[in-house]
């Protein structure tokens, strides 16, 4: 949640903002957390605790969530990017998966990792995808109150479509280490 993009909310808010000065002007936000964590990628349930009860349920919370196969491939392509994913993308994936340092990182743990309560309540008021982020956005945008804006692409990785990338163990490999987010959300392979 701490790593979304809000830019296109900026000309709504007061320069003065600290969380869009601290993103997008001073490019670090100033937290214990993230110091402690190395990274900013907070859970929804880190955020909740740090903001408190009353705070957390007064805004509106979202996130974007993405296919499962198609966001690991993204992880890979982007952590094997010295041109080892190029050359043996399937073999990348298997070598990832089997690597448990890998694991711990943000981008290799599940969506719902992040989106979830220990009762796995969904913790944020709405969610886009991906796949339809721009609408999805926009319904968000509306729901603010706020006019449709257009969204950059940001922090891509090159590679195909992630279909392309998988023959039938390893997609059933992926399929097993995200079940929760492919249950939870929807998703299927191909979609």
């Amino acid at each position: 949640i701490a790593e979304q993009r809000f830019e296109p909310c900026g000309d709504h808010l007061d320069a003065a903002d600290e969380e869009q000065v601290a993103l997008f002007v001073q490019r670090r936000i100033e937290r214990p957390v993230f110091d402690r964590m190395g990274h900013g990628h907070q859970t929804a349930a880190e955020v909740r605790e740090s903001l408190g009860q009353a705070l957390w349920e007064s805004y509106f919370s979202f996130a974007v969530i993405r296919n499962p196969w198609a966001r690991f491939v993204s992880y890979v392509a982007f952590m094997k990017r010295n041109g080892e994913f190029a050359a043996d993308p399937i073999g990348s994936m298997r070598r990832v998966l089997a690597n448990p340092e890998r694991q711990s990182r943000p981008h290799f743990r599940s969506q719902s990792d992040f989106l979830v309560d220990g009762s796995g309540h969904l913790l944020v008021n709405d969610l886009c995808r991906a796949e339809s982020l721009q609408t999805d956005f926009d319904r968000i945008m509306q729901r603010l109150g706020l006019p449709p804006t257009k969204l950059e692409l940001r922090n891509s990785s090159a590679h195909a479509h992630y279909t392309t990338y998988f023959d039938d163990a390893l997609r059933e490999a992926v399929e097993e280490r995200y079940r929760d987010d492919i249950e939870r959300f929807g998703y299927r392979f191909g979609d």
